[in-house]
């Protein structure tokens, strides 16, 4: 691969479409000085829920249990990428800033994400430095150092997390080599990072593991035709207090014509559990010209961990939906259909879970999820529609067995 390629390859955000690593597409470029690039984004996020005593789209309270039923944020993001400032090193810079433009007075609650701690006058407005780092090529290997996207791809228990207003980031050092035909070689040294949640502060980076870090290596395989095997190992030096924990992962994608299978697995080990956590995965699924569809299942045991991700809240579990990870990430049963309808200028979504609670709680959960996508003005804009229903079969903290969630947000590329 050319020095340029793995420039690209390091300098923006991988993932995996299909089992392959590759570059996702970025927002259009405006202007460009001395091999400067200037991008941006601005976001727009609602969402509201009918949990305890809440009512949809009322502002809520916080005395229920929850931080109140309806929550906005209004986002801007500004980049500036230069692939070789000076002797073919790179530089990468990327601010985030929220607001909820006062709407917490009288519209909402709670924020989507916070810049600070307290209560909501403490966290509503503020800013934080959501990428810096530099980039350098050298043969056929490629460097990245400093505050940076990780995808779930190469990293599966520390990723970035895109499904809320703004991305999770990490202080980490990064290694892509492609000296083997056909593999791709990743190593990192992680070092800490923000954390994705429901008004987490993202201003507030903490490291994972004192100085020590997590190091990671990933190897990407795709000798065979259709076929993307994945492997990916994290070793935490003293992580569980006296123990390293190791993380073994894999995944397998075999894709052909319009159809594809997957499997995955891996177990978190350490000396100091009790119990070591070991999950399997699988899914299959095909395009039929408009619509899509797939199945999966994934099983974890009762380890001490179960499958997390340090970065944010989701897990890498074939069966993620919108809302689910706290059913699926430990000691369950986990089904989930999938549909899909491109129609209107966008695509429908439709997908349900089933959960089977394993543990002495025995509190099995089912979601639904009904979903808009589309992109309009030159695709410079995304809108999200989505509807999400949840149930257990017993109350969650004493308040109720059922929820009705309603999401909306737009994000408009510059």
């Amino acid at each position: 691969m050319k020095k340029t390629l793995l420039l690209s390859v390091v300098a923006s955000t991988m993932m995996m479409a299909g089992g392959d690593i590759a570059p996702v597409v970025v927002a259009p470029v405006v202007e460009e000085v001395s091999g400067w690039e200037f991008s941006g984004q601005a976001a727009v996020w609602y969402q509201t829920h009918d949990f305890a005593a809440n009512d949809l789209f009322s502002q809520g309270e916080a005395s229920t249990g929850t931080v109140g039923n309806s929550r906005a944020d209004f986002g801007l993001q500004l980049r500036a990428v230069n692939k070789d400032v000076f002797g073919g090193i790179g530089f990468g810079g990327e601010v985030s800033g929220l607001s909820t433009l006062n709407l917490e007075n009288s519209v909402v609650s709670g924020v989507m994400q916070a810049t600070g701690n307290g209560d909501i006058d403490d966290v509503t407005d503020g800013g934080w430095i959501s990428q810096l780092y530099m980039t350098y090529g050298m043969g056929n290997t490629s460097f990245k150092l400093g505050r940076q996207e990780l995808p779930k791809s190469l990293s599966p228990f520390a990723f970035s997390e895109h499904w809320n207003v703004f991305a999770n980031t990490f202080d980490a050092a990064l290694i892509v080599n492609t000296d083997i035909s056909n593999t791709t070689l990743v190593g990192a040294w992680v070092a800490g990072g923000n954390t994705n949640g429901i008004s987490t502060n993202m201003s507030d980076f903490n490291s994972i593991n004192d100085d020590d870090g997590v190091y990671m290596l990933t190897v990407q395989n795709k000798s065979i035709e259709g076929l993307t095997v994945t492997g990916t190992w994290y070793i935490a030096p003293d992580m569980a207090v006296t123990d390293d924990i190791n993380i073994l992962w894999g995944d397998a994608n075999y894709a052909f014509s319009d159809y594809y299978v997957a499997l995955q697995g891996g177990a978190v080990m350490s000396d100091a559990f009790l119990d070591d956590t070991a999950a399997v995965g699988v899914k299959a699924g095909g395009n039929f010209g408009i619509f899509s569809a797939s199945l999966a299942y994934t099983s974890v045991d009762e380890g001490d961990t179960g499958v997390f991700n340090v970065g944010g809240v989701k897990t890498p579990l074939y069966t993620q939906m919108i809302l689910n990870q706290g059913a699926i990430n430990s000691d369950n049963d986990t089904f989930v259909a999938r549909a899909g309808l491109k129609a209107l200028g966008g695509k429908f979504g439709l997908a349900y879970d089933y959960t089977t609670d394993n543990s002495v709680i025995d509190n099995d959960y089912q979601e639904l999820d009904l979903t808009y996508k589309t992109k309009v003005f030159n695709d410079s804009t995304t809108l999200f529609a989505g509807y999400i229903y949840r149930n257990w079969d017993k109350t969650i903290k004493g308040l109720d067995d059922t929820d009705n969630v309603l999401r909306f947000w737009g994000k408009y590329n510059f």
